[in-house]
């Protein structure tokens, strides 16, 4: 009796094929810079140094998290590459820098190439809205370790920026204006407690539609993260920004500390903005209180950026033209590096 590599689970022939099918989805996301086609050892990207005379790289990486779970639930999963791209992109944009490439590493019980392609499909589609290319990654079959029709996700993305136009908290100062976008809903952080509400506590399914929230739990929770990008980056071209900040786990309190700077407090204004249902919706039917709420999700503004009090206007006019909403959600003020809800 012999054995082979199909027999234990993986299947070289369907990892081939579908490497042909994603090929031209990454090469639709290709950019200037990118020198070979997907498929080698390595993805070399070629640095415009007329546009980086002094370039620093920054480079992201991130998951979904328990968000997975909800496109299992749901069979959708063309969204949630969306989502893999806007949780590195949008941490690559806070210091000011351009996304220039992504990779992603797809891990699976058995190689579903429909699925994956769909996922894919989403990694692709991100990419195109922020502007960087799909240089690459990798799709590895674990049977046994992975359940059948199940998989994992991680994504990677690296960006550049002038040396001398790379942000810091060191730039803040007291009197500044916090200025906040407002996020597309829970985006990708804070699942593990909506679950535990939706389905545990409130016994809903993914198809359940509540007139609150005007769609199904499933749709409202795979609603992909907002990616920020070509707003801000023109933004930076008009006004100067002094430091930003992508609000994902911790929420604003957990976000705003880390780039505020010394000697200074944040002070957040919280009727400035209206939460998406979802958020009133957890917290009343999971009793979760306010603070919880808060230091779990972004409770509709997913990134900020910090101007002085004479930039703000032409800030706020910047990110207008690139179809966001922005709204004046709070100030700094001297103190020990605190963010106040008030």
């Amino acid at each position: 009796m012999t054995i082979t590599y199909k027999d234990a689970g993986v299947d070289i022939e369907a990892g081939d094929r579908f490497v042909q099918r994603i090929a031209p989805l990454a090469k639709a996301t290709f950019r200037p810079g990118v020198l070979l086609p997907i498929g080698g050892f390595g993805a070399p990207f070629e640095l415009d140094i007329k546009k980086f005379s002094n370039p620093v790289l920054v480079s992201g990486s991130d998951g979904v998290g328990t968000k997975l779970s909800i496109a299992f639930a749901a069979d959708v999963h063309d969204t949630i590459g969306i989502d893999l791209v806007a949780m590195c992109v949008n941490d690559v944009l806070t210091a000011g820098a351009e996304p220039l490439f992504f990779l992603d590493y797809l891990a699976t019980g058995g190689m579903d190439e429909e699925r994956l392609a769909s996922v894919v499909t989403g990694i692709a589609a991100g990419c195109k809205k922020a502007g960087a290319a799909l240089v690459g990654g990798e799709t590895a079959e674990m049977p046994g370790f992975y359940k059948r029709g199940e998989y994992e996700m991680a994504g990677f993305c690296v960006g550049a920026v002038d040396k001398s136009e790379m942000l810091d908290c060191s730039n803040c100062s007291e009197g500044d204006v916090i200025i906040g976008l407002k996020s597309s809903g829970l985006h990708s952080n804070g699942y593990s407690l909506a679950r535990k509400v939706f389905f545990d506590l409130c016994s809903y399914k993914v198809d359940t539609r509540l007139e609150e929230l005007g769609r199904s739990v499933g749709e409202e929770l795979l609603e992909p993260t907002r990616i920020y990008v070509r707003a801000v980056l023109n933004a930076l071209q008009e006004v100067k920004i002094k430091a930003m900040a992508h609000i994902t786990g911790g929420g604003i309190p957990g976000n705003l500390s880390r780039i505020i700077g010394d000697g200074l407090d944040a002070l957040i204004d919280t009727t400035t903005w209206e939460p998406h249902p979802v958020f009133n919706l957890i917290s009343r039917e999971g009793n979760v209180p306010r603070d919880e709420m808060f230091r779990t999700f972004n409770m509709g503004i997913g990134f900020c950026l910090v101007t002085a009090p004479a930039d703000a206007d032409q800030a706020m006019e910047a990110l207008r033209k690139g179809a966001e909403s922005p709204v004046v959600i709070g100030r700094l003020a001297k103190g020990k590096r605190k963010v106040f809800l008030e």
